[in-house]
């Protein structure tokens, strides 16, 4: 065994030894939530869709960590001001982002044993999903493009066997805006898709999501903000984590599914367990800290490992032969070489000697 991995075995055990607090929530009100669909956590990651073919099988290194899921993402791309949705575009979508690649990835995957969760995604120029909104003509525009998009992976997703389809990924403005619309998309992925559907809500606003009682998963982007600090302890992060636990149980004892965090994920730069979407804007100015990114990791797995209605997620994110990056891995959201790999492996992989 490395030093590196050595050293955060002790870390876990001490965290096991030592009675890090638990949140104290009714155990009635706890046994209402409904189980995860199955006994294994969905121990997932979000896999970059790279510019050209793989050159070898990319599915290996996940298996290698105890990865037993794999999320594929399609990119549309659209314009704040424009009611017009772009895919398959020749000149500027990356062969991994194609129905080719796409195709590849799922294929590479189920041979390898791995499942998969396909999440048609949307990328808006300097801007957010969150805030897209159009005057109502405008609208119609917009969502009859969406609705083709997400209905062509839907029937691929069918008839590929992948086991969950994420029809949206944080579109607040919208759904609340457009409530008619999700209601009817819904319904037709129903009818062309058989497997498991979720939405992906952004962490502050999973609860005014009108729609969770007609999905099979109650999906959160789990970006969390936890401590403002540099490198933040694992009982810092316990601590931060509880307020948050409370929260999410509470919310969930109402809700018919298990809860999957559709996405995870810390930055390995200084104040990773912070705000985070503030941080990206202006990385360069961040230094590397990957104990910071490791302890974070660590943190989520003890707050929610053993809790039955979480039915794991998909870190965000994993870089195929380290291809498709924006120029800094080293800070980037992957685990891939850094400390954080260790911790994953030692919580998805345990009988590696971790």
């Amino acid at each position: 065994m490395d030093f590196k991995a050595y050293g955060w075995s002790i870390l876990l055990l001490f965290c096991l030894l030592s009675g890090c607090k638990e949140t104290e929530v009714n155990t009635a009100t706890i046994d209402s939530i409904p189980a995860r669909h199955s006994d294994e956590k969905i121990k997932g990651v979000s896999f970059v869709a790279p510019p050209r073919p793989f050159s070898e099988d990319p599915m290996m290194p996940l298996k290698a960590i105890g990865s037993n899921w794999v999320c594929v993402i399609p990119y549309a791309f659209t314009r704040m001001e424009v009611p017009e949705l772009i895919y398959n575009h020749h000149g500027k979508q990356w062969w991994g982002e194609k129905p080719e690649g796409i195709r590849t990835t799922i294929e590479l995957a189920q041979k390898n044993g791995l499942k998969v969760m396909l999440k048609p995604q949307v990328w808006i120029p300097r801007g957010w999903t969150g805030t897209l909104s159009f005057e109502d003509e405008n609208w119609a525009t917009w969502e009859k493009g969406y609705e083709d998009y997400i209905l062509y992976f839907a029937a691929m997703a069918e008839e590929m066997q992948v086991k969950i389809f994420c029809l949206g990924t944080e579109f607040r403005t919208s759904i609340k805006q457009r409530p008619d619309f999700w209601n009817d998309l819904i319904r037709k992925v129903r009818k062309v898709y058989s497997g498991n559907i979720t939405y992906a809500a952004n962490w502050d606003d999973y609860e005014d999501v009108p729609f969770w009682d007609q999905l099979d998963f109650i999906g959160i982007n789990s970006y969390f903000p936890l401590v403002d600090k540099k490198t933040a302890n694992l009982v810092e992060l316990e601590t931060a984590w509880n307020k948050w636990l409370g929260e999410i149980q509470e919310f969930m004892v109402d809700k018919q599914a298990p809860l999957l965090f559709t996405e995870y994920g810390y930055l390995s730069v200084d104040n990773c367990t912070w705000q985070t979407w503030e941080i990206e804007s202006n990385i360069h100015h961040y230094q590397v800290n990957e104990t910071a990114q490791a302890n974070a990791y660590l943190a989520l797995y003890t707050a929610f490992w053993d809790k039955p209605y979480w039915a794991g997620g998909f870190l965000w994110k994993w870089f195929p032969e380290m291809k498709g990056h924006e120029g800094y891995p080293e800070k980037d959201y992957t685990p891939q070489g850094k400390e954080a790999e260790e911790v994953i492996r030692g919580w998805w992989k345990p009988d590696t000697g971790f």
